[in-house]
């Protein structure tokens, strides 16, 4: 069959992932790159022998005429990027978050079905060998019925994790517990639960976000519940960022680099503690050979090449790709309860009917307006954090 034709708009590590992916799956085929800065465009342009390099998208879209484009870019530039790509009447790929509040997924979201075409937010590890492991499993009926979901990221600063990190987590949530209908939550700086004045811009670009640490209960569609919990620790802690499955028969962890199936649910501790058994990752068909064709030294994510191979599927039956924008928009809609829950201390029903972002409100209406400005780098922005509070 014909290849879908491909234009990545961003050519720093995520869309160098992107692109590797692209340029070899036998379904697709990159036709353009584009980014502001010739070093890095020129870069991976040279890695890939891509001559179509561009340092205005409108122009490369109208000279490739892609199927897809992705949008790789700085979290901010998500929905603003989205929004001019999707003038072209493209389908699009745009990264994780797929914007910084409820107005922004919005537009996008109308402005696809004004063109109609499709909106895929890259949310890989949804996709990933684990999750295919793990759902493999799961579809088997091997725990029984789910009862409870836990969730927790690696250390990030609480509201920061739940807008960087938070995004993946959520997303595997739903796609084992269906739909968030409420979300109850409490977020604390330093202890004390937030205040008005606690609400930050977030690191990296990440939007407005409050409290080091914050922690949610979901009440999911089908019955099920589950803990979210993004807390900030001194150091990334990458044993903490895991999901994991309880079910009437037994339980199921995701990690980045595993999988694990525990045959009883009810593990006390006894001397046989050595009960998880590790599941086998499973990869697409044609991933091996994609690996095998790439140049030189360069690396490819098994997660974005599921998403791609997902890609072409949805494309071929005319389907919506698993990680749509409306699954990407319910995330978003779940991140922006969890804040107002958290700031005004109530459960929120989703989806909610005021789409201003709610942290944005609670400051309005308290008279404080827009927070300071704040380092992008993480570093700098915990140094300027801790300064805030005084220590």
């Amino acid at each position: 069959m014909k290849p879908y034709r491909v234009a990545i708009l961003g050519c720093r590590s995520r869309g160098s992932s992107a692109a590797r992916v692209y340029h070899t799956h036998p379904r697709t085929e990159l036709v353009g790159l584009c980014d502001l800065l010739e070093d890095r465009l020129n870069t991976l342009g040279d890695e890939l022998s891509i001559k179509a390099r561009f340092t205005d998208l409108d122009e490369m879209i109208r000279q490739t005429k892609p199927d897809i484009v992705a949008i790789p870019t700085a979290p901010a530039l998500h929905a603003p990027l989205a929004l001019r790509v999707l003038e072209h009447g493209v389908n699009i790929e745009v990264e994780k978050p797929m914007g910084m509040d409820l107005i922004e997924t919005d537009a996008v979201m109308n402005k696809a079905d004004e063109k109609g075409v499709q909106v895929a937010v890259h949310h890989q590890w949804r996709l990933s060998a684990w999750t295919q492991a793990i759902n493999q499993v799961y579809q088997a009926g091997d725990i029984g019925e789910l009862r409870y979901i836990y969730a927790s990221g690696k250390g990030y600063y609480g509201g920061f994790g739940l807008m960087e990190i938070g995004t993946h987590l959520l997303t595997h949530m739903i796609k084992f517990g269906g739909h968030c209908q409420s979300v109850t939550a409490h977020a604390t700086t330093r202890g004390h639960t937030i205040t008005p004045q606690d609400v930050l811009p977030a690191p990296r670009g990440n939007g407005t976000i409050a409290g080091d640490r914050v922690t949610a209960s979901l009440q999911f569609a089908n019955g099920v519940t589950g803990t979210l919990l993004q807390h900030h620790f001194n150091k990334i802690e990458l044993d903490a960022h895991v999901v994991e499955l309880y079910g009437t028969e037994g339980r199921l962890m995701w990690h980045p680099q595993g999988a694990w199936k525990l045959p009883n649910p009810h593990v006390l501790p006894t001397n046989n503690l050595d009960q998880w058994q590790a599941l086998t990752p499973i990869y697409p068909e044609s991933f091996e050979q994609a690996v095998k064709a790439l140049p030189g030294n360069g690396k490819m994510n098994e997660g974005d090449y599921w998403f791609v191979d997902e890609y072409v599927r949805a494309l071929d039956e005319g389907q919506e790709h698993e990680c749509s924008g409306a699954e990407g928009r319910h995330v978003i809609e779940i991140i922006m309860g969890i804040f107002e829950s958290a700031a005004y201390g109530t459960r929120v029903d989703l989806p909610q009917l005021n789409r201003e972002h709610p942290l944005t409100r609670w400051r309005n209406e308290e008279g404080l307006g827009a927070p300071e400005p704040m380092p992008m780098a993480d570093a700098d922005w915990l140094v300027e954090e801790s300064k805030r509070l005084g220590s």
